[in-house]
């Protein structure tokens, strides 16, 4: 079987697995977490900060990018939907539950079943989801799956000028102020620590 078949049978093995979720955890369709110790996490993330996520207005290039493709086409690679969930999970301490809503009113191929299961695997409240210490860095994800920027210049042309040094981090580039686009809204490395006290303390009250 080639590599590709490979990913192909994988994913529809997730999906049938989250559809077996949902059949054998009614709870999951009432917007409600899969793990007990989710009820005491909170969510401390300011409600401009959702909307900036949603217009792909973070600052962060390959977060942005990938919210103006889904905006735009309603479609996202899977990789892009697990770093811009993690991003608003735990960069910016929002609900996963508004996350999921909002992908469900643009995908054209939204599924409930596997929205619901994605989501909850990104904010580590879910079935087998990631361990909530996991925390994707949204500059080194950009860096690693688009090393020379051409999917952000694609979406973000405000950047096309931007050097491949600095296309992830564009803040840093020394002509940025003369650039139409926005400073990132909160530092990763802060908010990961903030995220890790969050985390913790709800494990710690089950």
């Amino acid at each position: 079987m080639s590599e590709g078949a490979q990913v192909w049978l994988s994913e529809l093995i997730w999906r049938e697995f989250y559809q077996h979720l949902i059949h054998f955890e009614p709870k999951l369709s009432k917007h409600k977490g899969y793990l007990e110790w989710e009820k005491g996490l909170r969510w401390p993330g300011e409600d401009a900060w959702f909307e900036r996520w949603c217009e792909g207005k973070t600052g962060y290039p390959i977060v942005d990018a990938a919210m103006q493709q889904l905006n735009q086409t309603g479609w996202m690679h899977n990789r892009l939907r697990m770093i811009v969930a993690s991003f608003l999970t735990k960069d910016l301490n929002i609900d996963w539950r508004r996350g999921e809503r909002y992908f469900m009113s643009k995908l054209v191929d939204g599924d409930f079943a596997a929205n619901n299961g994605g989501w909850q695997w990104c904010a580590s409240t879910g079935c087998d989801g990631q361990p909530y210490f996991r925390i994707f860095n949204p500059i080194t994800q950009g860096e690693r799956f688009d090393t020379q920027g051409e999917f952000i210049r694609t979406w973000l042309p405000s950047l096309r000028d931007v050097p491949n040094k600095f296309i992830h981090k564009p803040w840093m580039w020394p002509h940025f102020d003369g650039v139409a686009y926005p400073a990132p809204i909160v530092d990763h490395k802060t908010q990961r620590e903030i995220t890790l006290a969050l985390y913790k303390e709800a494990k710690d009250q089950f």
